[in-house]
């Protein structure tokens, strides 16, 4: 695997996770307005944006496996961070959900 190659996985896991994490943040606000049903959809939509990352993560993972030598990319280990932090903010927010949901 070239340098290139990762680099473009990593852009990839970035625009991903970037917009799933867009999806978590506005269903959190769907349903601080009381729009549970909407919150709910909001992180399904986030759940199949936050899929198209671990696909570009696994990608990697399998070269990687199989014996191919990764080159280091900054530009991966910034979509790293961002998976991470996705992920991160998908439970916190699903567990806020849940809370405004018992609230109504």
């Amino acid at each position: 695997m070239q340098k290139e190659d990762v680099q473009m996985l990593g852009f990839e896991i970035v625009a991903y996770a970037g917009e799933a994490r867009s999806k978590f943040l506005e269903a959190l606000q769907a349903a601080k307005n009381g729009d549970i049903a909407g919150a709910e959809s909001l992180i399904e939509e986030g759940n199949q944006v936050i899929t198209q990352a671990h696909n570009a993560q696994t990608e990697l993972l399998a070269n990687e496996a199989q014996g191919n030598d990764i080159p280091y990319s900054v530009t991966m280990m910034h979509g790293q961070d961002h998976l991470m932090t996705t992920l991160a903010i998908r439970d916190l927010m699903t567990h806020i959900i849940e809370l405004y949901q018992r609230e109504r």
